[in-house]
């Protein structure tokens, strides 16, 4: 089986570098599900922010943290964006910047 390469665009890496141990040991094992072409565990799709861009929803004792991505490029997983959720609606700010960086991969040559 082959297995899509990850992209963080932007600062997403740094981001998931600050969740909690236990979470980020989630994410990690939810993006490769992702990159097998496996669906994670929990997700749901974010259609505001792009087609086919989902978001990998992973809960912790320290609160709910996400991940939002889109897999269907060529041979990549690109992480849009990663966060600890605080509200229950996901906050503008964050669909903006998933946006934007969305915008960013469309317009680079290995989009």
């Amino acid at each position: 089986m082959s297995r899509k390469a990850v992209i963080f665009v932007g600062d997403a890496l740094a981001e998931l570098k600050n969740f909690p141990e236990r979470a980020k040991k989630e994410a990690g094992s939810q993006l490769y599900r992702v990159q097998l072409g496996l669906e994670p565990a929990d997700w749901k799709p974010m259609s505001s922010i792009g087609i086919g861009v989902r978001e990998i929803r992973i809960r912790d004792r320290t609160g709910a943290y996400r991940v939002i991505y889109l897999a269907q490029r060529k041979n990549f997983v690109f992480v849009l964006h990663c966060f600890h959720k605080k509200t229950e609606k996901t906050d503008l700010r964050s669909l903006s910047l998933a946006r934007k960086r969305l915008k960013d991969i469309d317009n680079a040559v290995f989009a």
